[in-house]
């Protein structure tokens, strides 16, 4: 029986990526399927980040295809391309930047900084261009965690150049003030460093900027979700009733803004003795999955109460670049990956590829 086009895409069609949960057709990531006698060829196209998963997706599909009958010589181009997506209505992206994720909670100390550096990384490891901006204007501790110190530069006197390390572009008022210095500002002028510190920063090709978030809901929240295009939103929490019931209000407000939940995680889930290996859920046990049920929202997973997580963090290298191959470091690249995905099943944004109209009066 000779191959034909029909007969791929059915076997394709049969082949689940391990990523999305759908089948090569359902996605539209089959593409270009071209045959030469015997011999097929064809593109699959990720919507996310993928380097330590195209090997994995090229052998499914290989593997698929070579059983069929008459098939000839196979060439499979798994790649990886990121588009843009929407965000709240009225709010146009920002130059270079395809897609912006808030990393929020609606308190502090559940791990939402620490959260937020090692998704960015994971992301990165996977192959994404990547930026950090720390959004905690009063408590910026993004330079810290990322090993960066130094004043951000300018070439055009208008637009200041991102700190970089381990290959991620970073933004902190931080890299602006004395360490010891208290940021003794009233509400508008924090929502004004904000917005200077998103648009004047001259971001190179961003796939995905991650927003490290204040704790609350106040002024930067809410000018955040009003002037800033948001793809989506991480809400990180621990599993005790009190970070759950601030948790809880940080989701709500930005359903109420219209920015998509795409998940959560929780922090300090359990505690492992580094001396016997006993595990105790020392803050209690199931409320971040229990708070997604009540939500309707996708948990992304959980994070144990370890204090290499604290120490490497500390250090400058958080436990993606730390400990790459290590179990913590796979915990935060499933994650990683998960948001990645959710991101991608997002309407794509289009307004770039219309033009602009400009009426003339002769």
């Amino acid at each position: 029986m000779s191959i034909t086009v029909e007969i791929v895409k059915e076997a394709l069609s049969k082949i689940i990526d391990p990523n999305t949960g759908k089948d090569f057709m359902a996605s539209k990531s089959a593409k270009n399927i071209a045959l030469d006698g015997a011999d097929v060829a064809l593109d699959i196209e990720l919507g996310y980040p993928a380097k330590s998963q195209i090997e994995l997706i090229r052998n499914l599909v290989t593997d698929a295809l070579t059983k069929l009958d008459g098939v000839g010589k196979l060439h499979v181009h798994v790649y990886a391309k990121i588009f843009a997506h929407s965000a709240q209505r009225g709010v146009k992206l920002l130059p270079n930047v395809r897609n912006i994720i808030a990393v929020a909670s609606g308190k502090g100390g559940v791990g939402k900084s620490t959260t937020s550096v090692n998704l960015a990384l994971a992301l990165a490891a996977e192959g994404a261009n990547v930026g950090l901006l720390d959004a905690d204007i009063y408590g910026p501790s993004q330079p810290m965690m990322v090993g960066i110190s130094g004043r951000p530069e300018s070439h055009d006197g208008k637009t200041m150049e991102p700190l970089e390390n381990h290959g991620l572009q970073v933004a902190s008022i931080g890299f602006m003030i004395n360490p010891d210095d208290p940021m003794v500002w009233r509400g508008p002028m924090v929502t004004q460093a904000l917005q200077q510190l998103l648009e004047q920063t001259y971001w190179r090709d961003l796939d995905y900027l991650i927003v490290d978030m204040p704790p609350g809901t106040g002024d930067i929240q809410l000018t955040l979700s009003q002037k800033v295009p948001v793809t989506g939103a991480v809400i990180v929490t621990t599993p005790q009733d009190i970070a759950l019931l601030d948790a809880r209000k940080g989701l709500k407000m930005f359903e109420k803004v219209g920015i998509p939940i795409l998940g959560v995680v929780e922090n300090m889930s359990m505690h492992i003795c580094s001396n016997c290996g006993h595990a105790e859920a020392i803050f209690g046990e199931g409320g971040g999955a229990k708070m997604c049920a009540d939500f309707g929202v996708d948990f992304l997973g959980s994070l144990p109460l370890a204090m290499a997580i604290r120490e490497q963090t500390d250090s400058g290298k958080p436990t993606v670049v730390a400990d790459p191959d290590g179990p913590i470091a796979q915990i935060y690249k499933q994650i990683a990956r998960k948001v990645a995905v959710k991101v991608a099943e997002k309407a794509k944004d289009l307004s770039s590829k219309f033009p602009t109209i400009v009426v003339k009066n002769d």
